[in-house]
């Protein structure tokens, strides 16, 4: 649990609507009421926000993901308009789930760098510090000109595969990407390693094209930072099995879901699908299979250490 002797007086939480639970949550580790707001649409279906308490002065941490659809964002940044026009000394934008982070590049002809969009979108609307999970590529922490606390959801799923007590495990990596990522994982939980040569011949879409190292007889855990459609751990659930896997197992910081992913989940071979709660899933479970772990206690103890001027790496040494 969070480090709960901070500056009260100093300290406020605010929180959209896109995650309200896991603000709850992370209100709760630290003893900490969440800051009361108006949050409503006109009739053309403009957002309004309004912060109902005085903030002049305080170190303010606005939570909020920025998850599909897009009033998330602008909801975001209203309320870092909302804080900085009302006095805030310090705004830090906890952004469990950073929207955008995977159009970071200029791959082909006339195409926007959203990522890096939204990054100055954050800066202008006034935040001092970013607060996030697990951004898909980490040079988006080079796209911000403020200080970003990038987090990780590996300490919460290592802890829940290590309670499994798996045996000749092999940590999966879906693609040539993902190996560095696979292989701490695979340090941490004492497995070995196996990369998947994957192609992508178009979005959202990916072939399985050969699978490098020992998988037979073993069982398999594919890591990875996003479960969109669930294209890439489907495929690869499934060409692990072809060559002999005993049980594939599966987890994922952020859960999307999006479009085919509960088909395709529900007809695949995964024995267990375990994602956090940076995203908010109903609460009927979308998939028998899933098993959905918390991070509000270390979004808590990381926002601990910042309003404390305590080290945030230290949580993941």
């Amino acid at each position: 649990m969070a480090d709960v002797s901070l500056r009260r007086s100093q300290l406020m939480l605010l929180a959209g609507t896109a995650n309200r639970p896991l603000a709850e949550e992370i209100a709760a580790h630290l003893k900490q009421p969440l800051c009361e707001l108006t949050i409503r649409r006109f009739s053309d279906g403009e957002l309004f926000v309004k912060i109902d308490e005085n903030l002049r002065g305080r170190d303010v941490y606005i939570i909020q993901p920025t998850n599909p659809p897009a009033e998330n964002l602008m909801e975001l940044l209203l309320l870092m308009d909302a804080a900085r026009r009302a006095s805030a000394a310090r705004i830090t934008a906890v952004i469990p789930y950073f929207g955008y982070a995977r159009q970071d590049r200029k791959d082909q002809p006339r195409v926007a760098i959203s990522a890096k969009l939204v990054a100055n979108l954050v800066s202008t609307a006034g935040a001092d510090r970013v607060l996030a999970m697990d951004f898909h590529s980490h040079q988006l922490q080079g796209f911000f000109d403020i200080p970003v606390d990038h987090l990780y959801g590996a300490p919460v799923l290592t802890a829940h595969y290590r309670q499994k007590m798996l045996k000749d495990l092999v940590v999966v990596a879906p693609d040539v990407g993902s190996a560095k990522m696979a292989r701490g994982f695979a340090k941490r939980l004492n497995g070995s390693l196996a990369i998947i040569d994957k192609r992508r011949p178009s979005a959202n879409i990916a072939e399985v094209v050969n699978v490098v190292g020992e998988v037979e007889g073993r069982d398999c855990l594919i890591p990875d930072d996003l479960i969109d459609t669930a294209g890439t751990v489907s495929e690869a659930a499934a060409a692990l099995k072809r060559l002999g896997a005993r049980n594939v197992y599966c987890c994922a910081s952020h859960a999307l879901l999006s479009g085919p992913a509960i088909d395709r989940l529900s007809a695949s071979p995964i024995e267990e699908l375990a994602v956090t709660n940076t995203i908010h899933l109903p609460n009927r479970k979308p998939f028998d299979r899933l098993v959905v772990l918390s991070v509000g206690s270390l979004l808590a103890t990381a926002i601990a250490n910042t309003h404390s001027d305590k080290s945030v790496s230290s949580l993941f040494d």
